[in-house]
């Protein structure tokens, strides 16, 4: 797509391998520019301050100003203009779990296929965040190890403002399944499944599906 407007991307690695690596990858897809790199989570927020990248890709584990940190703190400063992705060497980090609450559009492990990273930042970029039943998974079996009394019995309370079909499109989002796959599973059309996800993320206060699938998984822990 030489023609489209690039992506534009910061690498947030201290690991200067990761980074030439993701750089590599990354750098040769002509609809992605890597517009600069950080190695910490302060030089991030700096970054993105003065570049206003459109995706951030953030390491969780970094000197100085840890990813968890780092995402909120640019997202609490640039809210839906910038999205950004965690990296993480293990998919069970419970730092993953704390940035996606933050609001993190979802996560990569560092060993993702280069294909599926190049395809996973496009679809970041178009809005749609990195969420699989695999992730989805992997959030459960990390919510359910923590406390979730308060959190689940919240979480039942906002479930209970939505629809029945809203409900029912939530659970779906909650499983990983896209907009085309809840459109065949509850007989809607895919406008109607984007009205009704827009619908409850505006009730439930998500800014995006990650954070919907934890509500959804909140409740269910909560029973």
């Amino acid at each position: 797509m030489p023609d489209a407007t690039p992506i534009r991307l910061v690498l947030v690695d201290d690991d200067p391998l990761v980074r030439a690596g993701l750089q590599l990858i990354l750098g040769g897809a002509l609809d992605i520019e890597v517009v600069d790199e950080a190695t910490d989570g302060q030089a991030a927020v700096e970054v993105v301050a003065q570049l206003r990248p459109d995706i951030v890709l953030m390491d969780v584990r970094m000197p100085r100003l840890d990813g968890v940190a780092a995402t909120e703190q640019i997202l609490a400063r640039h809210g839906e203009s910038v999205r950004v992705v965690v990296l993480t060497t293990f998919d069970t980090d419970d730092l993953v779990v704390r940035a996606l609450r933050a609001g993190a559009s979802g996560f990569l492990l560092k060993d993702t296929p280069p294909a599926q990273l190049v395809e996973a930042v496009r679809s970041v970029a178009d809005g749609h965040p990195i969420l699989s039943p695999q992730i989805t998974a992997t959030l459960i079996a990390q919510v359910s190890g923590s406390p979730v009394d308060d959190r689940g019995a919240r979480a039942q309370r906002l479930l209970a403002t939505l629809s029945e079909r809203e409900l029912e499109v939530a659970r779906a989002v909650g499983e990983g399944l896209s907009n085309a796959e809840i459109s065949r599973t509850l007989y809607l059309s895919v406008p109607t499944v984007k009205t009704h996800v827009s619908r409850l993320l505006d009730k439930l206060g998500c800014s995006n599906r990650v954070q919907v699938a934890l509500l959804v998984h909140d409740a269910e822990q909560g029973r």
